[in-house]
């Protein structure tokens, strides 16, 4: 019987489609990046992208070399991307928020040949030699540097089978997983959402999510490009000035997590700001544990138009969503059906065999858009069930008899905080580095905005609370959204009897101790 591999890349099959240069070289004629400097034409963009390539080529990167770096969300970042796959090289972005805690762990699992920083990031401040190039630019669209000779689309080495990203999540254990893409899979998943969504040239998107995030990476610079669109880059979150930016560049679709559509529905509310200009938005893809029926209801109310729920992840971007054909019910309650040729099945975690229809277990993720695999072969083999290659989870899931899947829980570690991944192991080890900490324990605290925020009991030794947690992330160069908002102090941290963290005791500590945060 033929791999699926082998059957993803037959004549018209998922896999048949050139790199991701020439897709989006041949693809983007109509497509613009506005930011905070100004809106950029298609013609400007290609020629940016091949200077940058260029300069890459003369700064040593080659075919299959790491390029990171640690730019603001803007047209920086998105044409580093470009360029890395015009000379067939692998991106590397480092969320703009990451501190040199993060940074030295990326460094660690796969060292890069440059580095590219802001002298507003945290990797500025890399030690010298800490990669083989590192280059610190206010703006590398001004940085002479970053203007040699072109690299035009014809002469790239790059290949559709070439690793194209390194995306970095928080893994259950702690340390960030380095997640690889192709540039196939990539090209794959920007063609099948584009249908999906049902974009063109006349769409525009807010993108304010960071692009080092397979959201920010998929729906700000792919999607984009394929459907020959404008992308509207946000360097910062301020909802006041997303509704202004809406209005003024007439998005029409948005995708990212809750928080953003509350914020701004929030502002617009407290403001008396007036309805959206001409209507434009007409659609909004969102995911996590805040998308319910209610949040759906309300979204769609404040914003006029179409909201839906969908599902995937960095290591499985959106393998499901619903379409217009669907009822509203089934868009509001559940996270649609599969997307594209990707495959879902829900196993029973004890037995690893399939659940029936209806029955709750882990979702199992198959698919031409799966991620190749992660940069540690220890994590890939425990991600990756076999035979068939099947992506596990780590989500709770129930897919009913005509296929609608509806995400329930987790099984993994993870508080997703406002869109960001937070590993509970990571910051218990943190807390528990501090002189009067003894022992930690991390959960995820509901939270109508953000979906979550991070709540921490700890047995301590003397006084530990918010603000002393602030100062003690602070120092050890943690990123600020994984300080957590809520501190509990108890004499025992509650465990299970195999000697395990009581997960759920400790979020019923924190939803006792909960307190608006500072």
């Amino acid at each position: 019987m033929a791999s699926h591999a082998s059957l993803y890349r037959r004549p018209g099959g998922p896999w048949d489609l050139p790199s991701l240069d020439s897709l989006l070289s041949t693809s983007s004629r109509s497509h613009s990046i506005v930011d905070g400097a100004g809106r950029r034409g298609a013609a400007e963009i290609e020629h940016r992208v091949a200077a940058l390539a260029g300069w890459l080529l003369s700064l040593g990167a080659r075919r299959h070399d790491v390029v990171a770096f640690q730019l603001p969300n803007g047209v920086d970042a998105a044409l580093l991307y470009r360029a890395c796959w015009r000379i067939g090289a692998v991106a590397a972005p480092v969320h703009h928020r990451a501190g040199i805690r993060e940074i030295e762990a990326v460094l660690s699992q796969l060292p890069p040949v440059i580095f590219i920083s802001s002298p507003r990031m945290a990797a500025a401040d890399l030690a010298p030699g800490a990669v083989k190039s590192h280059v610190v630019s206010a703006a590398i669209r001004d940085d002479p540097r970053a203007h040699g000779p072109a690299v035009n689309l014809h002469a790239s080495p790059a290949r559709p089978g070439d690793l194209a990203v390194v995306l970095f999540t928080s893994g259950s254990t702690g340390p960030p997983k380095a997640v690889l893409h192709t540039q196939r899979a990539l090209a794959y998943k920007a063609t099948t959402m584009v249908l999906a969504h049902g974009l063109g040239p006349d769409d525009a998107t807010l993108m304010p999510a960071p692009l080092a995030h397979i959201s920010g990476l998929l729906n700000g610079v792919l999607l984009p490009c394929v459907a020959g669109m404008r992308s509207v880059l946000m360097e910062r979150w301020d909802p006041e000035k997303a509704l202004a930016l809406i209005d003024s560049h007439h998005v029409t679709f948005m995708a990212g997590p809750p928080t953003f559509f509350v914020t701004m529905a929030s502002a617009r509310s407290s403001t008396r700001r007036p309805g959206l200009a001409g209507g434009t938005m007409r659609l909004i893809s969102t995911g996590g544990a805040a998308v319910t029926p209610a949040f759906v209801d309300a979204t769609t109310e404040a914003f006029d138009c179409r909201v839906k729920r969908t599902y995937g992840s960095t290591e499985a971007p959106t393998v499901a969503t619903t379409s217009p054909a669907d009822p509203p019910e089934q868009a509001r309650a559940t996270d649609g059906r599969v997307v594209g040729e990707a495959e879902l099945k829900v196993v029973d975690p004890m037995t690893l065999t399939k659940a029936g229809a209806g029955r709750p277990g882990e979702l199992w993720v198959r698919g031409p858009e799966l991620f190749a695999g992660y940069a540690d072969a220890d994590d890939t083999t425990a991600a990756i069930a076999s035979p068939g290659r099947w992506f596990r989870t780590g989500d709770l899931a129930v897919i009913t008899d005509d296929g609608c899947l509806t995400i329930t829980g987790r099984i993994k570690e993870i508080i997703i905080r406002g869109g960001e991944n937070v590993s509970m192991r990571e910051v218990e080890e943190v807390l528990e580095s501090h002189p009067a900490v003894q022992q930690a324990a991390c959960a995820g605290v509901p939270d109508p905005v953000l979906g979550e925020r991070v709540g921490a009991v700890v047995v301590a030794s003397a006084t530990f609370d918010v603000d002393e947690c602030k100062r003690w992330f602070a120092s050890r160069g943690v990123a600020r959204f994984k300080v957590p908002d809520l501190i509990v102090t108890t004499r025992r941290i509650p465990l299970l009897a195999a000697g395990k963290i009581d997960r759920g005791a400790v979020r019923e500590l924190l939803s006792a101790g909960w307190r608006s945060p500072r």
